[in-house]
């Protein structure tokens, strides 16, 4: 989902009443970003609340790759990693995680037993759009809600809902019913369902004890527009990119009785403080054997306190950009390469800026592009080399660039091989359902990641 898929931030259609309230009633992050342009890796920043760089989830295959996780991905996050929900298990917590993935032939768990299949017994109905995942999702997320307020158990849900994500989905009820098209679609009925939640956490009498925050794990993915991409707003280019598009996400935290109605805060946010947030709101400590890249944000939220600190733009390897204050410095662009653009992927349609979006690794360590993100948050131009204004720029940001580049220690990449022979053949609980397959013989290779 896009920055500016929502009605608060300037959706023409108004189509998002549920979260429009939500961030009425709580505070708006216009400057939130997530850790990396791409699902798998952002998903793994905000479990273990550190850069995809070192906790594992990048690819060595070539020079600033996206890499993901697809079945036949051998690694995942390393057993090295503390995960959120094992943390706050420390302090009595229950967790769930309700979602993403739906990519075909998936296995669709309920705990640790298989269920179905993707696009069997759960379908998604490629012409029309119809699937009633986003329904189940709901329904898993309201009976775990209401199960340990009944039990009087501190709960921590996750909840991924994927229908904005190609192919993108929508219930019967749903379908037809946005200006925008079935992205529109999608984008409703998640939005409903956000206020469905909501509603049950103010019936349940806990919205004082219960701290919601809403985002997304990457840019709006704009090679599937206009059909089924959404909106990054005034940002360039999107998901797959380190531009504005692909890492600047809607964010809205609800808390009534602790925040303020009607808030923004012009913090610098990251998906991975909600790691540290969220053991914060837990009365625990973040671990302190390891770097941590998370902040706790709730000085943020209930001081309105501002920390000025770095934001990183990682593509698999390679450290792309960094944002300090308002103003953002390029060390390398690239969009996609010319033999795919030609082929018709384009992640920046309709939105060549010249020198910027680029289709080949431009590098620029020694003279970053920076652009004032307030004044052009488009990135379409350049502060000039010769201005004392850039000048000054790279005075404050060099140094934070050195500091992180000196002290990283990167995690053994964990995407570069793939084995058809380590997708989810025969799942637990297989037998009872009839739906074990023989898996093939085991050939490892190399993934190859194009971009």
């Amino acid at each position: 989902m896009g920055w500016g898929d929502l009605g608060v931030y300037g959706e023409p259609s108004r189509e998002t009443p549920n979260l429009d309230r939500m961030a009425a009633e709580g505070m708006l992050f216009p400057n939130f970003y997530t850790a990396n342009p791409l699902c798998s890796p952002s998903r793994a920043a905000l479990l273990t609340g550190r850069l995809p760089i070192r906790n594992g989830f990048y690819t060595t295959n070539g020079q600033a790759r996206n890499a993901y996780t697809p079945q036949e991905v051998v690694g995942g996050i390393p057993d090295t990693e503390l995960l959120l929900p094992k943390l706050l298990k420390k302090a009595g917590y229950v967790s769930k995680i309700v979602g993403k993935w739906a990519r075909p032939n998936i296995p669709v768990y309920r705990d640790w037993e298989m269920v179905g299949r993707f696009y069997e017994e759960f379908p998604i109905d490629l012409k029309t759009g119809e699937a009633n995942l986003t329904q189940i999702y709901l329904q898993e997320a309201l009976d775990f809600i209401k199960r340990q307020q009944a039990a009087q158990r501190p709960f921590f849900l996750y909840w991924a809902i994927d229908a904005t994500h190609a192919p993108v989905y929508a219930s019967k009820p749903f379908l037809g019913t946005s200006q925008r098209g079935r992205y529109g679609d999608a984008v409703r009925e998640i939005d409903d369902s956000v206020g469905k939640i909501l509603t049950l956490l103010q019936d349940l009498k806990i919205t004082k004890d219960t701290f919601v925050f809403f985002t997304s794990d990457n840019g709006a993915a704009l090679i599937s527009a206009p059909k089924q991409g959404g909106s990054n707003g005034p940002f360039l280019c999107g998901k797959q990119t380190t531009f504005e598009g692909g890492m600047r996400e809607p964010a809205i935290v609800w808390w009534p009785g602790h925040i303020a109605t009607g808030q923004v805060s012009h913090q610098l946010g990251s998906i991975m403080d909600l790691f540290t947030t969220s053991l914060s709101l837990a009365g625990l400590e973040p671990p302190s054997d390891r770097v941590i890249d998370g902040l706790d944000l709730l000085p943020s939220m209930l001081q309105g306190q501002l920390v000025d600190r770095p934001i990183f733009y990682y593509r698999g390897n390679t450290l792309m950009a960094v944002t300090l204050g308002q103003y953002k410095a390029h060390f390398w662009t690239w969009t996609n390469s010319w033999e795919e653009f030609k082929q018709g992927i384009d992640f920046c349609p309709g939105q060549n800026v010249s020198g910027v979006t680029t289709h080949t690794q431009e590098e620029h360590t020694k003279l970053p592009l920076v652009f004032h993100l307030g004044r052009d948050p488009g990135e379409k131009y350049p502060l000039s080399f010769a201005s004392t204004e850039y000048l000054d720029v790279l005075r404050r940001i060099t140094p934070v660039v050195q500091q992180h580049q000196e002290a990283l220690v990167p995690g053994q990449p964990q995407l570069n091989v793939c084995n058809q022979a380590v997708m989810n053949w025969t799942p637990p609980g297989c037998e009872k359902l009839g739906k074990c397959l023989t898996p093939p013989e085991s050939v490892p290779k190399k993934c190859f990641w194009p971009h």
